[in-house]
């Protein structure tokens, strides 16, 4: 590895596996550092393309999303890093894909617990390719004033008080990033506002050196696996090469034997600047038995392995090693005394950092700033756990026993269906009558209504926004669903049969719901099947389908679309009233979605009557919520 500087001013990175927190992070250290352009080229959503809204400082930015590496790098030949979020499960894979790619040059796997096979394969393609890896359990690394990797180095408060928006003369490699012992085995407590997730002790050793040196010029740290990518030697080594690099600081620890690879480098007289260590881990001998802290890599072994066993060969190879961890501090200051007083470090020239622009939504909460509406509404709020109608809670409606569900009976199904039956239609309704003002139907509803035309132009512009992507999911989860369940497919073999199709499953996923925090229409769906259907094998069926997804990410949650589909099946089939082909063809038809283009009708028209009450102008949308790009 060796050779010199990884990152510069100019580096630009393509990141898998889209974040929005760790993205606008990294543009808004760029907007800090002064650079002329965004560091982060372009996304990669494998399934998704087209732009991603982001700041960068001021200014609102479209970031291309591609869904396939090949087809990012192809069109960012220049971005040569690639920031790599995706789980442990498909990390590997992806993070080879991405180092055969004669673009990318570093590859960076934030992700813990990759497999040590696959990890071992990255690292000797790696290896004899030329290129480096970072990680995997890492956060990153960063070069002061220049690029940094996600979320290295936490919030912003943190990067300023750490000076990290200007170069310094020190090169810091971590083994970890998580939390460690010190020598007196109690967890170190961080004088400044530290986020463990995105750094513990490496956002702790970078506030370390800004205290009591000129700061940091690059920081990595390697991750906490068994078996890095990169190790504490390669990246010292570097550092050795890099002439503002002055001097270096690295933080081992307990387990492996990755930093005897530095200890010989020291005693081969490969490096020729200050090297001030310190290998945590040093409580591990007050316990009986093997320990393991925090993470894969850091586990008391045996002696070799020991902190103090590390920490004396490179005391002996010629590191500066302090007697415990809260002397690193101070032999980290003298070492870069030392070289001040020697002519070898000048004095950082500071400069004042721009501020970075409050984001609208923080600046509303704090009560800095005030913004208008743009649409009133009286009919309905979806602000809180459930959609309200007039006020009166969506659960509040359903419980009144309210609904014209014989009606539909007859005029649908041509025959007079149990009560529990008509009972659902009506909670259906109920439940799908509206939702807001916000979503596109209603928005195209009360735009029209505003514009002066009558009744059935506003409901109908409202209406021709129902499809695929507004309310036409019903018939397709019920279609999905029930293929899937006759043919006696696992959810396993249903979710994965449809990923290589490219089909997303429909009536699965949600924006804003998740496995912890379930959609209350969901809910109460289920609870009524439950106390009602003679059976619900369908539904039973769609909730360990989601149980599957759950697994994969936590918000591909049952919806409210996939509930009526599945339960609008068991009622068909849980009857007795409907024959096999009847059951198809009513699907087939499109029953379940004139179910809610029928609910949706009532809240269309309420929206219609509103605005014409308040007597509503034109609306014309502000330029100014509009990103105007090529």
């Amino acid at each position: 590895m060796a050779t010199g500087q990884i990152f510069s001013k100019t580096t630009q990175a393509l990141f898998y596996n889209y974040k929005q927190l760790p993205i606008q992070r990294m543009l808004d250290f760029d907007f800090l550092c002064g650079r002329e352009t965004p560091s982060v080229a372009g996304i990669i959503n494998p399934g998704s393309e087209g732009f991603q809204k982001l700041f960068f400082g001021q200014e609102e930015i479209a970031i291309p999303v591609h869904s396939a590496i090949e087809a990012a790098c192809t069109a960012h030949p220049t971005a040569d890093v690639f920031i790599n979020f995706a789980s442990f499960r498909s990390a590997a894979a992806s993070s080879m894909a991405a180092l055969k790619q004669p673009t990318i040059r570093v590859v960076v796997i934030i992700a813990e617990g990759v497999p040590e096979s696959d990890t071992k394969q990255l690292i000797a393609y790696a290896k004899a390719n030329n290129k480096v890896v970072i990680g995997p359990a890492t956060v990153g690394g960063i070069q002061a004033g220049a690029f940094k990797i996600g979320d290295t180095a936490g919030t912003i408060d943190n990067i300023i008080q750490c000076k990290l928006y200007r170069p310094g003369s020190v090169g810091f490699v971590s083994k970890s990033v998580r939390d460690h012992f010190n020598s007196s085995c109690l967890l170190y407590a961080y004088p400044f506002k530290n986020e463990a997730s995105t750094g513990g002790m490496s956002n702790e050793l970078y506030n370390t050196i800004a205290r009591v040196t000129d700061g940091i010029y690059e920081g990595i740290a390697i991750g906490g696996d068994v078996f890095p990518g990169s190790t504490l030697s390669d990246h010292v080594l570097r550092f050795n090469n890099i002439p503002q690099v002055k001097m270096i600081v690295v933080l081992g620890e307990l387990g492996g034997r990755d930093e005897y690879s530095l200890v010989e480098a020291l005693k081969q007289g490969k490096i020729n600047k200050p090297v001030v260590a310190w290998v945590s881990g040093t409580c591990a001998r007050l316990f009986k038995s093997e320990v393991q802290f925090g993470h894969a890599g850091a586990k008391s072994g045996g002696e070799m392995e020991s902190a103090q066993a590390k920490n004396q060969a490179l005391r002996d190879a010629g590191a500066v090693v302090p007697t415990s961890f809260e002397a690193f501090e101070g032999a980290i200051k003298e070492a870069f005394d030392k070289l001040v007083e020697e002519g070898k470090i000048t004095a950082v020239k500071e400069v004042t950092p721009p501020q970075i622009p409050e984001d609208l939504n923080i600046a509303i909460k704090s009560g800095k700033v005030r913004a208008p509406t743009h649409i009133i509404s009286t009919i309905s709020d979806d602000r809180g756990e459930e959609p309200a109608y007039a006020g009166v809670p969506m659960s509040s409606i359903v419980e009144q026993g309210l609904g014209v569900g014989d009606v539909i009976s007859l005029l649908w199904f041509k025959r007079s269906l149990p009560r529990y039956c008509t009972r659902f239609i009506e909670i259906c309704i109920m439940l799908c009558a509206d939702h807001g003002p916000c979503v596109s139907g209603a928005h195209n509803t009360i735009v029209t209504a505003r514009a002066g035309k009558d009744l059935v132009s506003s409901l109908v512009s409202g209406l021709l926004t129902i499809g695929p992507r507004f309310g036409g999911a019903i018939d397709d989860a019920a279609r999905y669903f029930k293929d899937a369940y006759d043919r006696g497919l696992t959810p396993y073999e249903f979710v994965e049969s449809m990923k290589k199709k490219g089909i997303r499953v429909p009536g699965i996923g949600h924006r804003i719901k998740r496995g912890d925090n379930r959609d209350k229409r969901v809910e109460l769906l289920q609870r009524f099947a439950r106390s009602n259907f003679p059976n619900v094998k369908y539904m039973e069926y769609a909730v360990e389908v989601e149980t599957y997804t759950l697994s994969k990410a936590n918000n591909l949650v049952l919806n409210v679309d996939g509930a009526i589909g599945s339960l609008f099946l068991d009622l068909l089939a849980g009857s007795g009233m409907f024959t096999k082909q009847e059951i198809d063809e009513i699907v087939g038809i499109g029953y379940l979605n004139g179910l809610f283009v029928l609910a949706r009708s009532i809240g269309l028209i309420g929206h219609t009557f509103d605005q014409k009450r308040l007597k509503q102008p034109l609306y014309r949308h502000p330029w100014e919520d509009v990103l105007y790009t090529k």
